[in-house]
């Protein structure tokens, strides 16, 4: 459901672990929502560098690493931490309403 504002509920809160991932396709595409110690993040699940999903790989503190070559993105910023890839993934607002985790989505 679409909230007024843009956002669309993609979880409910204690859904996702600390540490874990839930990915969600928002208007066909796959969106990663990550559960670190500080809140939800959420990036577009796909490594800029091949176009293979990035959320099946290891999460370690605020980084993501490639399962298919090894680019790492951090999953807050979505910014390349290692390459080969170089161009950043997308991100996404996220916003906890009540239980409903919410993504920015418009």
């Amino acid at each position: 459901m679409k909230t007024t504002d843009g956002f669309v509920n993609v979880a409910k809160v204690g859904e996702i672990v600390v540490g874990g991932v839930k990915v969600v396709r928002l208007d066909d595409v796959p969106v990663a929502i990550f559960h670190l110690d500080d809140g939800y993040h959420a990036i577009e699940d796909v490594c800029t560098h091949d176009g293979g999903p990035v959320a099946e790989g290891c999460l370690v503190g605020d980084v993501i690493e490639c399962p298919r070559h090894g680019a790492k993105f951090n999953v807050k910023t979505g910014a390349v931490v290692q390459f080969p890839a170089t161009a950043p993934v997308p991100v996404y607002a996220v916003r906890v309403v009540g239980d409903d985790i919410q993504v920015g989505w418009s």
